[in-house]
């Protein structure tokens, strides 16, 4: 009896334990756009990709527009292993003290996407994902969503039209300044909250990719839209790194692979999305659009200039100077090539010492 009951037992945790070993690793995550935007489509893309080459050993369970937490929620969330998987904007990463991810929010400081996927993809990513292992978090990839345009209930066409506005921005110190700079009184609000906020008059204007006032439908409560490019949103797809590191092997480098891919994937979508939502505003009549000139372009990166300055020892003396000489190679290259000759367009690199100048015509 006694050895049929051992045997029993023995069956019933044998199958107990298959059980166990066939239930999924379920990544839980989380972001705060809407679906249909560049991360929300590729957050998708990467579940997909995750869950077929893993063959069911992964789920990956998505949860867009702040279901589960709002800006400044997710990244503890992280910490603690609420989520395992995130794709914040880079602004996201100066109030966890990380201050030289603030590199990304610094005024006109790329000037063309070139510059900025070198910067990115090269030892300057490498080193920022770096700094983030000792907040428990471990770096995969960056996503793009464009360049930053302006809007707000009345025109934005000079340095003057930014006096005293109500300007919402993420939680960063470089965006204060760079508010400040043009005159106006930065707001921090949580992305979830800025179209009622917007609605309410509490905020006067805001800064977005096309993309995020779109699918927010800020233009609808937006009279004025300027397309200035003064800035970038991107984001970085982290993961918290005792969960990462616990993964077989052979399940990391699947997902290290499928992580690569979706990042391809974003990157070809996050300007056509832009695009297409620039469209999209143009045929809804409820906002205004405002192409700056390039000379008025250059007297707004001049404003903004002395940021680079100020937060330079926050950022690192050492990252910035990368950030501007790799935009300088980029536009010797493209002036080497007569057939793609550098776009006049926009101001050139932008650099605090020396100030910059408009390119020459």
């Amino acid at each position: 009896m006694k050895l049929a009951s051992l045997l029993s037992a023995l069956a019933l945790g044998i199958a107990s334990f298959a059980v166990q070993a066939a239930d999924p690793i379920v990544i839980k995550f989380s972001h705060v756009v809407a679906p249909d935007t560049p991360k929300g489509r590729a957050a998708d893309h990467f579940k997909k990709l995750a869950e077929e080459r893993t063959k069911g050993r992964v789920k990956v369970e998505v949860f867009p527009n702040s279901q589960l937490y709002k800006d400044r929620e997710e990244m503890e969330a992280l910490q603690l292993g609420a989520v395992q998987m995130l794709a914040p904007s880079l602004a996201k990463f100066g109030p966890l003290g990380v201050r030289s991810f603030e590199l990304f929010d610094l005024p006109y400081i790329f000037p063309n996407k070139e510059s900025l996927y070198r910067v990115m993809d090269g030892d300057i990513g490498k080193k920022l994902f770096t700094l983030l292992e000792a907040k428990g978090i471990t770096g995969l990839a960056f996503w793009d969503n464009g360049f930053k345009q302006m809007s707000a209930n009345k025109p934005l066409h000079t340095l003057e039209d930014f006096k005293g506005l109500k300007m919402r921005i993420q939680s960063s110190k470089v965006l204060e300044a760079q508010m400040k700079a043009l005159g106006a009184n930065p707001q921090v609000m949580a992305f979830s909250e800025v179209y009622s906020a917007l609605q309410q008059g509490v905020v006067d204007g805001t800064e977005n990719p096309m993309s995020n006032l779109y699918t927010q439908k800020m233009h609808e409560v937006q009279k004025h839209l300027t397309l200035s490019d003064h800035g970038y949103l991107g984001y970085a797809v982290i993961v918290n790194k005792g969960f990462w590191d616990g993964l077989p092997a052979d399940v990391r480098d699947i997902l290290n692979k499928a992580m690569a891919d979706t990042t391809v994937f974003e990157r070809k979508i996050a300007q056509e999305e832009n695009d297409e939502a620039l469209a999209k505003v143009k045929a809804s009549g409820y906002t205004a659009i405002y192409t700056l000139p390039y000379k008025d372009r250059v007297v707004w990166q001049q404003a903004m200039l002395p940021v680079h300055k100020e937060f330079e020892e926050k950022i690192g003396r050492d990252f910035i100077q990368a950030a501007y000489n790799i935009a300088a190679q980029v536009e010797k290259e493209k002036a080497a090539q007569p057939a793609a000759p550098a776009s006049k367009d926009k101001p050139g690199p932008a650099k605090a010492k020396p100030a910059a100048k408009p390119e020459k015509k």
